[in-house]
């Protein structure tokens, strides 16, 4: 879903360009194939594959097309940090219209109306994860303030949603929530955004998006944290909305400790079976 609709925003031909379903199909099949490698390769450090997929593959389009393809052209990204005609000219109340907006990009929404009913849709789903998408996406916005870029990156909701992800997958989705979590999911929207910005000045010099590279690479990078962090970690398969792994979460404590204590009885049988044939020979 997320390669199909980002190849119909980024492509500049006509808006019923027929054509287009021929890289979206074959985009689309390519992800799944994708996703089920990755999937084998990082299962055995109980890493989810995300969507290293779907960006893998957009990136890779986007590369074979180029902007002025004759058959599949699409608009060319402009980094964040080119200088802005207009950068002492500052609108709050767009900047705080970009804050919902962070949210709806995660979809590639830059409307305000059905921005909020994507935040309306994950407030349904998990009051937790709406507080923590509002959060890691105004946390972008103060990241792209403090780093000077483009005001309609700001504007447009650009600059948070990477940051709302990485808050968001930190908060509650791969880890327990609590206060300890909640301050690194601060920390992780802090991270997925400047490292946001710093991929799209990288990648915007050859046209490309840096789509959600920074909220996927930091999300990784605090899975495979140790100590604190790892205590409150949730087993993939076990991944579910923020509330409901709160309620679940003495149950996994509860089957692992009995695993835990079903294995010391088999190797304290082992051991016993070991020491009576030592003994018989």
């Amino acid at each position: 879903m997320l390669v199909s609709l980002l190849m119909g925003i980024f492509s500049s031909a006509e808006d019923w360009y027929w054509w287009l379903l021929l890289p979206v199909c074959a985009g689309s099949a390519t992800c799944v194939f994708l996703y089920s490698a990755l999937s084998s390769v990082l299962d055995r450090w109980d890493l989810p594959a995300s969507v290293f997929p779907f960006n893998t593959v957009i990136v890779l389009y986007l590369l074979c097309a180029g902007p002025d393809n004759p058959y599949f052209p699409h608009h060319p990204a402009v980094p964040p940090g080119l200088p802005d005609p207009n950068g002492t000219k500052l609108v709050v109340m767009e900047l705080i219209l970009g804050i919902p907006l962070g949210v709806g990009q995660i979809f590639a929404c830059a409307s305000f109306g059905p921005s909020t009913l994507i935040l309306g849709a994950i407030l349904l789903y998990s009051p937790l994860l709406a507080l923590h998408a509002l959060l890691g996406s105004a946390v972008g916005i103060l990241s792209g303030l403090s780093m000077a870029v483009r005001h309609d990156f700001l504007y447009s909701g650009l600059a948070g949603f990477n940051g709302a992800l990485g808050c968001m997958a930190v908060g509650g989705v791969f880890f327990t929530f609590s206060w300890r979590t909640h301050l690194f999911a601060i920390a992780s929207a802090f991270l997925s955004a400047y490292t946001d910005i710093a991929l799209s000045n990288l990648l915007g010099f050859v046209s490309l998006p840096a789509c959600s590279w920074a909220a996927t690479l930091t999300t990784t990078l605090m899975l495979l944290l140790s100590g604190s962090l790892a205590a409150s970690r949730i087993p993939s398969s076990h991944v579910m909305a923020p509330e409901h792994n709160l309620h679940f979460k003495s149950q996994w404590e509860v089957g692992n400790t009995a695993d835990r204590e079903s294995a010391d009885v088999e190797s304290q049988t082992a051991q016993a079976y070991a020491k009576t044939t030592m003994l018989d020979l």
